[in-house]
């Protein structure tokens, strides 16, 4: 039986880079991976795959609607050839995950492929197509994941009625992609389709889009996102989706209670993820799930099993892979002896869709909420330079920082390039700036970057220079 110092079970980003830092501090480290690749939903089926995709349909929109505005003239008329997105997509994936068994190999990680299930607390029962293994472990990090969840009248066919993992390799553009849920995913995945020539439909049970973030960005990017064409029914309950033939219908009501109707060829149901445990065998090692199906961990990611730890979208907070990721890095670290810690409010959220939508720290109902006195600076991304040349004028940036001691409490904004601008943000925040240290910082011109600094400006005096 093979003995390790550390064993987790999941590839993705948690659980790889937990198993590289692992390595790297000197253990003997294995990871079980369930499918035949590794990575996880992130790089299979999920961040990787839908930003190719975004980026894919991004390039094609341009091409129809705006270079002719450039100069650029194409010969002819500019079609999708769906087939080679989605295979240029695949090829982004197969790289990607090439590269992860390139690190397991270069930090000397043994890889085992099979389900990994707990046979007690220190040994792993690993089912393989070739028969049963088990491994032995001091530690175990529970690294599983996450999956699509649904609504439990809803029959995901994986055809018409279909999760994220289908929407990323469809044979056909939609006539009318129905989605169901406001959120992250749906949105991406909605306007990819929508760019190749979809009409978009998106049901909300909440009063906005995107409902956890600042409700200025959700503002805005309802009404970018409406100039696009995508539809909107916002403070609708779904009651019923029905699949006959190639149709789906969709069902709900609205805030006052009437019934509407929705009738399409495709309905993507993105309506969030739950964590996931199933074949774990946790209770053979005794480990404490909650009434959500998560594993209970303390401030240290520790289960109520002493050598037993769990890190990503199976413990509680927010389902992103980079939180995943700081989490997998702390676990090892702790194994190590060292004390790590992660400030969960400094973890990033973004939206891939374009423009872009990214946040850090405090949303202002947040505050508002909790009786901080608060002072805003906003400045809009269509007073730069650099948008201007490049016709991304949506959007803007806005710095939330305290009334009395002008330390950033907050960064939100939507725009191009918003993903890596909000790193700006993070920085500021770990550092506890105030918004003037930010004003005061020289920022390149003519970038996106500038809109940062002039929200700073209006933070600090409601002095902008550039509005």
């Amino acid at each position: 039986m093979n003995q390790y110092d550390v064993a987790i079970i999941g590839s993705g980003p948690g659980g790889y880079v937990a198993a590289i830092r692992c390595a790297q501090l000197g253990m003997k480290t294995a990871i079980i991976e369930k499918y035949a690749t590794l990575g996880g939903t992130c790089l299979n089926v999920g961040c990787i795959p839908s930003k190719a995709l975004l980026d894919s349909s991004h390039h094609y929109e341009d091409a129809v609607k705006h270079f002719e505005e450039h100069g650029i003239e194409i010969p002819g008329e500019v079609k999708v050839n769906l087939e080679q997105m989605i295979a240029r997509k695949q090829g982004v994936v197969d790289q990607t995950t090439k590269g992860i068994e390139f690190l397991m190999s270069k930090n000397k990680i043994d890889v085992y492929h099979g389900i990994g299930s707990f046979k007690d607390a220190t040994h792993i029962n690993i089912a393989k197509e070739d028969g049963e293994e088990t491994i032995e472990a001091k530690n175990i990090i529970i690294a599983t994941g996450s999956k699509p969840s649904s609504l439990p009248f809803i029959d995901i066919d994986k055809e018409r009625v279909i999760t994220s993992t289908e929407a990323l390799k469809l044979k056909e553009v939609p006539k009318h992609l129905i989605v169901i849920g406001g959120g992250v995913i749906g949105l991406e995945l909605g306007q990819v389709y929508k760019r190749l020539g979809a009409d978009v439909t998106v049901v909300e049970f909440m009063d906005r889009i995107i409902p956890g973030m600042d409700g200025a960005l959700s503002k805005e990017l309802t009404k970018v996102m409406k100039k696009q064409k995508v539809k909107f029914n916002l403070s609708h309950k779904v009651k019923s989706v029905e699949r006959k033939g190639d149709e789906v219908i969709v069902k709900a009501d609205d805030k006052k209670g009437k019934e509407v109707t929705l009738t399409g060829d495709y309905c993507l149901v993105s309506v969030g993820r739950k964590p996931y445990t199933d074949g774990l065998n946790a209770e053979a090692a005794g480990i404490k799930l909650d009434d959500r199906g998560r594993v209970e961990v303390n401030e240290h990611l520790q289960t109520n099993v002493s050598n037993i730890y769990a890190i990503g979208d199976v413990v509680k907070g927010v389902m992103l892979a980079h939180k995943a990721e700081e989490e997998g890095t702390m676990v090892a670290e702790i194994l190590a002896g060292q004390k790590p810690h992660i400030d969960y409010n400094l973890i990033p959220g973004v939206v891939y869709t374009w423009p872009e939508v990214a946040a850090v720290g405090k949303t202002e109902e947040q505050l508002k909420e909790e009786g901080v006195e608060y002072k805003s600076g906003q400045f809009p991304m269509r007073a730069l330079g650099r948008a201007r040349a490049s016709m991304d004028i949506d959007g803007f940036v806005k710095i939330l920082a305290d009334k009395n001691t002008d330390e950033v409490l907050g960064v939100h904004m939507i725009g191009a390039r918003c993903a890596d601008l909000i790193a700006e943000g993070v920085t500021a925040m770990e550092f506890r700036a105030s918004a003037e240290d930010i004003s005061r910082m020289s920022h390149a011109h003519p970038t996106f970057a500038e809109a940062v600094k002039e929200a700073a400006l209006a933070a600090t005096d409601d002095r902008a220079l550039h509005v």
